[in-house]
């Protein structure tokens, strides 16, 4: 039996990227997945993927910063699904400037989806983990919460989120609901693609700096991201919550 068979999770941001090798991932597990992202269409080419592959998905369009379309997004999974298991929190964007340039706008922006589309998802999912005193929330942080030039609001939001998963975990452990936190560090994404094209440097020549003061001497693909988070929702990790796991080939080891 895979380790997933009969649970069931929603995945955030995970129309391309990161969520969707989790989505992807966790589907090959045996969950039944939720995929969400902005727009019902960003979904499609996750959710063929996971049906080519014999497992099952639905697409939903959220905004995760609006409560309302939250709430809509956890309640159809669970109508399609019958129950709600696993939470990945991976939506995320990038409106990237010195300090002292950002626009009270962008800082809003990067708050809001980040950290109180976290806040929001897990508010919605965590009512049918306590009814049912079972669930696994995991939230995606990055390795730029430690602080990263031109990017105040993503490393505050970032930070943020460690500091709810924390939390979190004490106010839910109580109900056999594990709570964590993965912190990726340069992975090989469409989001790096357009930072690369955005600051006008190759995106070959991106990675390839990246890869020199690296310990493992390379990035990371979304596949490395999801392999954790694969495990920290299993009943492998029963024991396991309020951890913030880096994942980031040591790279925040060379800081």
């Amino acid at each position: 039996m895979s380790r997933l068979e009969g649970r069931v999770a929603i995945i955030t941001g995970a129309g391309k990227g990161i969520g969707a090798g989790a989505a992807i991932r966790l589907a090959a597990d045996g969950a039944k997945i939720g995929v969400v992202d902005l727009k019902e269409e960003f979904c499609s080419e996750t959710v063929n993927a996971i049906r080519a592959a014999g497992g099952e998905a639905v697409a939903i369009a959220c905004d995760v910063a609006n409560s309302e379309q939250v709430q809509q997004a956890v309640e159809k999974v669970v109508s399609q699904f019958g129950r709600l298991d696993i939470l990945v929190n991976n939506a995320g964007i990038l409106r990237d400037a010195l300090s002292f340039k950002m626009s009270e706008e962008d800082w809003d922006a990067v708050i809001d989806v980040h950290l109180k589309g976290t806040f929001l998802l897990c508010k919605a999912a965590q009512k049918y983990m306590v009814d049912q005193r079972y669930g696994k929330i995991v939230n995606t942080s990055s390795l730029g919460a430690w602080g990263k030039r031109g990017q105040a609001n993503y490393s505050a939001a970032k930070a943020g989120i460690q500091g709810f998963t924390k939390t979190l975990a004490i106010e839910l452990g109580p109900y056999n609901i594990n709570v964590n936190c993965v912190a990726p560090g340069f992975i090989q994404t469409p989001m790096t693609r357009d930072t690369a094209a955005r600051v006008g440097i190759q995106f070959e020549d991106m990675v390839k700096k990246a890869s020199a003061v690296i310990p493992m001497r390379r990035v990371g693909e979304p596949v490395d991201v999801a392999n954790v988070i694969a495990f920290l929702v299993s009943d492998d990790a029963s024991y396991v919550t309020g951890e913030v796991i880096c994942v980031g080939g040591g790279e925040r080891l060379t800081k």
